[in-house]
């Protein structure tokens, strides 16, 4: 039944769709200063190569790239766990998230 509803939409529409969420994400990455809006970009980033990755697997019928989906979104979300921690850590220490604040921790 999945496979089915997933062969109904072309899989160009999923690669248009996946192109520009990463590039959503890179933008936020090069333009935004918030280090948690840096981190959702990131994140955005990574659910677009995972949308493309199930795309690609279900139209090719081979669970591979499902499976290897799983694994990159419990590795993501072991990273942004170590990451948001080290941010609470950053704010307690200078009172702001914003990355050029960052600079004065170096010495």
């Amino acid at each position: 039944m999945m496979n089915q509803a997933i062969h109904t939409i072309p899989l160009d529409w999923y690669t248009l769709l996946s192109s520009i969420l990463f590039c959503i994400g890179v933008m936020g990455v090069l333009f935004r200063r918030n280090a948690i809006i840096i981190f959702m970009s990131i994140e955005l980033m990574l659910n677009a190569v995972n949308l493309l990755l199930v795309a690609f697997s279900a139209y090719h019928n081979d669970a591979a790239g499902q499976v290897f989906v799983f694994f990159t979104m419990a590795v993501a979300a072991a990273e942004i766990a170590v990451g948001l921690a080290i941010l609470v850590v950053v704010y307690r220490n200078t009172k702001s998230t914003d990355i050029d604040v960052l600079n004065r921790l170096k010495g």
